[in-house]
């Protein structure tokens, strides 16, 4: 195996692979060219990183010696870092990623071994030379780079620091802030702009220059300094409003004190802790949009039903925890103002038994947050009545943007300070409210779909009409561009691991032949990416052992759940032997997430079947129940995996179950039977199944694709598996279990460090602080850079509109034939294409301040097509 660590030492950003790999291929001549021959030997081909490193091997035939020179040599280190590879003979394309978010694209002419530095249009163009060579050559393919319309936006230059989003805006916003006076007007414009519903916050308009706030500042800390630290700002109210100082430092004598001696430090010498801690508490964020609009979103019997999953219960936890933050702010800031939180989804009036046939429905556990559907509408004007497929919903956003629009104003009675987006649908949604309505946006995929599906970007053709990824891939990387941060769950969602690319990373450079090329998509070590871990309601997902809290009451129903010996609607299978541990999974049923997967595993392995039983909750049970093309597949699998290995006695199948209180009930069910939870997924972003159980006590084994990689540290508080293989991974968990067999003490360990792993890194108050300061802080960051930023907008407006608009042409609504998709739209003609990375022609457009003028024309007249950054 080639190594994966850079001979003598790390390679430093700045080195540069295709400087240094002319002098190894000489080193090793006679093997590399073996080796390059075995490459082009079979003709035009895309090769992954797998068949590179097998091929590197087999050119030392049988030579240990020299196979471990290879290996252990930069070669070695280069081709083991290279994600994928194209084919073209004579020469090799090398996509070369040697540390999270830094690539690098060579090209080797397998002949005289000759290296060349290519861009990532140039590498983009060999790639799509694979699937649509006409394409490939034209010269008036639509090529979109974003990155070249953030020519003046700082970025990060480590990839440990991917993420940090906030702490580094904070520095780059101190560094431009301090020096003169006059560096602090942008800070002072933005303090004068705050309010609320008219009404003034923190500073009047007298204070209408740094000096004068400044004395303010002063005058108002003697006079604090002279007060008890209890004397309620109502107090010293009139003295306050006499030196310009409105409402909004605080409630009391103290907090003002500590907010006066914040921005008094900000204004005099702006540091990065200062200023962080200074937008944590500015009054600046009061009402809050959050959209999620596919599935079925409601607060009971939701879960498990087609699309409908962990984002629900994310995101209903996620209001909660940020309606408690938003409280307890404004008071600590002494407003008498009421905040509100509307998760805005889908109304279906076939609603199956739920509540999403109601518009207006309170969110449990909150005093102030809602649930507002808004329907679909049909062309004639009349509410869409069925539930439609995440991947079919492109048609009708448009217009759910708008009706949203109307409702919202209505109901907040003005604008949200926030608006944040979920998944595909919700984010694109979002980037139209935002930039109608020139508020801050969070965005948060949830999952992704291009990292799901391995090459999906240039296969998109093959699957475009069950899944409609040319509307998806278009529509995440608008979302993304437009957003103002982004939250991520982990560090692996965004940039992966030093093996893998991450989420946000894959999408860096791509293509789609005969549709776009995307030279920049997003880059990670843009500032707008930020990490905040979300937790579990632990008044639903509490330990086992808590045995007064423990919801007997509901023990009959479990019981008859996981031990009955009949099927019937709602399980199959039987557990023969009551004494065995269980080992448990509970996810939809679709292929990513791998729970046939699990069960054939299960059923391959004798000592697992003899140590534990299997439980799994998941899906429907029958394919004639389910709607969901990817749902019905999983389920006739799960058949044949139970009748091929005989699994009856030893496997209980139970259908999506909905009632959350329950579900964290027959967790601690499993705990009780000393089993562990398994997830299986091929990647799990986050793995919000992970953080319940180990909630509740249960040993945890879970992918080692994604985010609960992070979550968990292997072998101290529970298992990475890898999903890629079955046997290793069933070994793994059969090995615990003989483990725990001969030292019970040894899974009170293991349950106990999962715990104390939770309340270390995961609850939703470290959540909500982190992202109610991300929109406080962001909130400012967007009125700086106001050109560059409005010249990408209105970029982001023409493109929306001459390609995605186009491409949702090509998704039949309900009741319609599909149109045929186009090689490439009208965007192709029109849309600017920037040169490489900074191109010196856009540049020159944005110093002149002319792109925002040439992009103007272009763009329609619609509700959501003007500027309101």
């Amino acid at each position: 195996m080639a190594s994966s660590s850079m001979p003598g030492g790390v390679l430093r950003r700045s080195d540069s692979v295709a400087d240094m790999m002319p002098e190894a291929l000489r080193q090793s001549r006679y093997q590399m060219k073996r080796c390059f021959q075995r490459y082009v030997s079979k003709g035009r081909r895309l090769m992954k990183n797998r068949q590179l490193v097998e091929e590197l091997e087999r050119s030392a035939d049988d030579d240990k010696l020299e196979k471990a020179k290879l290996a252990e040599g930069f070669l070695g280190y280069v081709i083991c870092s290279t994600q994928e590879a194209v084919v073209l003979p004579p020469f090799v394309a090398f996509a070369v990623r040697t540390n999270p978010g830094v690539w690098e694209y060579i090209k080797v002419h397998s002949g005289d071994l000759s290296v060349e530095q290519v861009t990532p249009t140039d590498y983009l163009k060999c790639r799509e030379t694979l699937f649509d060579n006409k394409w490939a050559r034209d010269d008036n393919s639509l090529e979109v780079n974003f990155g070249a319309l953030d020519l003046s936006t700082p970025h990060l230059t480590l990839p440990s620091s991917i993420g940090n989003g906030t702490q580094y805006v904070s520095r780059f916003m101190s560094s431009k802030l301090s020096g003169k006076p006059e560096n602090m007007k942008p800070l002072l414009d933005y303090l004068l702009a705050l309010n609320y519903h008219g009404e003034k916050l923190m500073i009047s308009e007298t204070l209408d220059t740094v000096d004068k706030l400044q004395t303010a500042l002063l005058l108002a800390e003697v006079f604090l300094a002279g007060l008890p630290r209890n004397t309620p700002y109502q107090k010293f109210e009139p003295k306050f409003q006499e030196w310009g100082l409105e409402k909004g430092w605080g409630d009391t004598a103290e907090t003002c004190r500590e907010t006066l001696n914040c921005i008094s430090e900000v204004l005099q010498a702006p540091d990065p802790v200062n200023m962080e801690k200074f937008f944590s508490r500015v009054p600046s964020v009061f009402n809050i949009v959050i959209f999620s609009i596919h599935g079925y979103f409601g607060q009971e019997k939701v879960l498990g039903l087609p699309d409908t999953g962990g984002q629900v219960v994310y995101i209903l936890d996620q209001v909660r925890a940020l309606e408690e933050e938003l409280l307890q702010r404004i008071k600590q800031q002494g407003l008498n103002i009421t905040p509100k939180i509307l998760v805005l989804t889908r109304l279906i009036p076939e609603a199956k038994g739920t509540k999403c046939n109601v518009e207006l429905e309170p969110v449990e556990h909150t005093k102030h947050s809602s649930i507002l559907r808004v329907p679909f509408k049909t062309d004639d004007g009349k509410d869409l009545r069925q539930w439609v497929s995440r991947f079919d919903i492109y048609p009708y956003l448009e217009r759910y943007a708008q009706d949203s629009s109307v409702k919202i104003l209505d109901i907040l009675e003005g604008k949200p300070d926030l608006v944040i987006g979920n998944y595909t649908d919700g984010n694109l949604v979002a980037s139209l409210l935002s930039s109608k309505l020139g508020v801050t946006q969070g965005t948060i995929a949830h999952a992704l779909e291009k990292t799901k599906y391995e090459d999906s970007d240039v296969k998109w053709r093959e699957m475009d009409q069950k899944y409609h990824f040319s509307c998806q891939f278009t529509a995440d990387m608008i979302a993304m561009n437009t957003s103002d941060f982004i939250i991520a769950s982990t560090y692996q969602e965004i940039a992966g691991s030093k093996e893998k690319p991450g989420q946000y990373e894959s999408h860096y450079a791509f293509t789609m032949p005969g549709l776009c090329r995307y030279a920049t998509g997003i880059n990670v070590f843009d500032p707008k990416f930020n990490i905040a871990a979300p937790g579990a309601d632990q008044s639903v997902y509490f330990p086992f052992t808590e045995k007064e809290k423990r919801l007997t009451d509901m023990h009959p129903q479990i019981e008859e759940l996981l031990y009955s010996k009949e099927d019937n609607d709602e399980h199959i299978g039987y557990l023969e032997d009551r004494s065995k541990p269980a080992i448990f999974s509970m996810a939809r049923l679709d292929k990513v997430k791998n729970i046939t997967g699990l069960v054939e595993w299960y059923g391959q392995n004798k000592k697992l079947r003899d140590l534990v039983n299997l439980v799994i909750v998941g899906g429907l049970l029958e394919p004639s129940q389910s709607k969901d093309r990817e749902e019905i597949e999983e389920i006739n699998k799960m058949h044949s995996l139970i009748n091929k290995y005989q699994l009856k006695g030893q496997i209980r199948w139970i259908k999506a179950q909905t009632e959350r209180v329950r579900n964290g009930e027959l967790y601690r069910c499993i705990a009780d039977t000393r089993g562990a939870f398994v997830q299986p997924a091929l990647y799990e972003a986050f793995g919000l199944t992970v953080i319940e159980a180990m909630n509740c006590g249960l040993p945890t084994f879970a992918t080692n694709q994604g985010g609960p990689a992070k979550i968990i540290v292997d072998e101290v508080s529970g298992f990475h598996i890898n999903p890629l293989n079955g046997k290793e991974a069933s070994d793994k968990i059969a090995g615990f279990f003989q483990k725990c067999k001969e030292d019970p003490i040894y899974w009170n360990k293991m349950s106990t460090a999962g715990l104390q792993r939770i309340y270390e890194c995961y609850i939703w108050q470290i959540y909500a602080t982190k992202v109610l300061n991300m929109g406080s802080i962001y909130g400012f960051w967007r009125t700086l850079n106001k050109e560059e930023r409005q010249a990408k907008q209105r970029y982001l407006q023409m493109f929306y509109n001459l390609q995605f608009r186009q491409l949702v042409k090509t998704v039949a609504k309900l009741g319609e034939q599909p149109t045929q998709p186009a090689e490439s739209t009208a965007a192709a003609r029109i849309v600017p294409r920037p040169k490489e990375r900074q191109g010196p022609f856009l540049r020159n457009l944005l110093k002149r301040g002319i792109a925002s003028n040439l992009l103007r024309p272009i763009l329609p007249t619609s509700n959501f097509s003007k500027d309101a950054a």
